[in-house]
């Protein structure tokens, strides 16, 4: 997300045909190389054992499967015949899959995944439309190109407007409120300006929906949760800082600091730091960039690992994930990824 999104109110579906080289005006810049043709890839996450990256698009786009070897882009939601197989136990409230008639209506916003057996995967996708809510998916990585089956649905309580969602270790997800649905102008400012206006929920199958105690911050954007489940980690756009939260705790802990920039999303790294990615600039600083800090999620350390000056080629990144021995940064706007060597 991006000041300039919410003070003028932002606003699929055609599918990407599989290419294997990059279109003309796709050069790279420097050491940075990047990935085409694909519609404001918000959000990153890779597939488990395999050589595929997942992307939505935020800003008339869908969902897209990359090959981390061709660069091949593949859009898998929404498609023309979608697969489904409706779980109806585990998600007894939905109404149904997304209807069709979204078309340029659809965001496919924030991405998560929950590692499965045999090489078959649970997605997690927070989509606006229609409706607000986490769409759920099987991906089945075993052929050579995955197949996508859309599995069901949790719709969001209103006014929750969602932005990014992770699979909790003991079932269920977590996803954060960013911005109520159809607030004022003035409340879109406030958040802006760092007043909490969000927080974390829960949901489980079992007990649906349920307010995070402690969570309440500015813009609650990205989030991550350690392996063991005892802490969230937390992404607050507005306020440009990032918390740790316990979790499950009669009275939570939680420990917060500056960044200096809109924190976008946050992923793990493989040595157990955490990448938190996102946007300078402001109404009164118009000059924006795109930049990516290493957490240390014990000391709150904060090291930078990449910034760079936005421009008609890559503006706005919101996300970072490793990919070998590459970054990949996504952007809500634009058509491409930008792929960077790893620090």
């Amino acid at each position: 997300m991006h000041w300039r999104v919410l003070v003028s109110a932002a606003v699929l579906v055609l599918a990407v045909t599989p290419v294997a080289t990059q279109p003309k005006g796709c050069e790279a810049d420097g050491k940075i190389q990047f990935i085409c043709g694909i519609t404001s890839p918000e959000d990153l996450v890779p597939v488990p054992r395999s050589e595929w990256v997942v992307a939505s698009g935020y800003v008339r786009g869908g969902v897209s499967l990359v090959n981390t070897k061709t660069f091949a882009a593949t859009q898998v939601f929404p498609v023309a015949k979608p697969v489904e197989r409706f779980d109806r136990t585990t998600y007894s409230q939905c109404p149904g899959p997304v209807d069709p008639g979204e078309k340029e209506k659809l965001s496919a916003h924030g991405l998560a995944i929950r590692p499965g057996s045999d090489r078959v995967h649970t997605i997690y996708l927070v989509h606006h439309g229609f409706r607000e809510s986490i769409e759920v998916f099987e991906i089945d990585t075993r052929p050579a190109t995955p197949a996508v089956t859309w599995i069901g649905c949790v719709i969001a309580p209103d006014p929750i407007g969602l932005n990014s969602v992770r699979a909790l270790p003991d079932g269920g997800f977590i996803a954060t409120n960013f911005l109520a649905r159809n607030v004022t102008p003035e409340n879109r400012l406030r958040m802006l300006e760092g007043d909490k206006n969000g927080e974390l929920w829960e949901w489980h199958a079992a007990g649906g929906w349920k307010k995070v105690p402690g969570s309440e911050s500015s813009g609650a954007n990205g989030i991550e949760i350690s392996n063991d489940g005892k802490w969230y980690y937390v992404a607050a756009w507005g306020s440009q800082s990032f918390f740790r939260l316990s979790r499950g705790a009669a009275s939570p802990t939680r420990d917060e600091i500056r960044l200096g920039f809109r924190v976008d999303n946050i992923r793990w790294t493989r040595d157990g730091s955490l990448y938190a990615t996102g946007q300078t600039g402001s109404r009164e600083v118009p000059e924006t960039a795109s930049v990516v800090v290493k957490i240390n999620p014990e000391t709150l350390a904060v090291r930078e690992v990449y910034r760079r000056r936005d421009d008609a080629t890559f503006r706005f990144g919101t996300v970072a994930v490793e990919v070998g021995n590459e970054l990949w940064i996504g952007s809500y706007q634009g058509d491409r990824i930008a792929v960077v060597p790893a620090p």
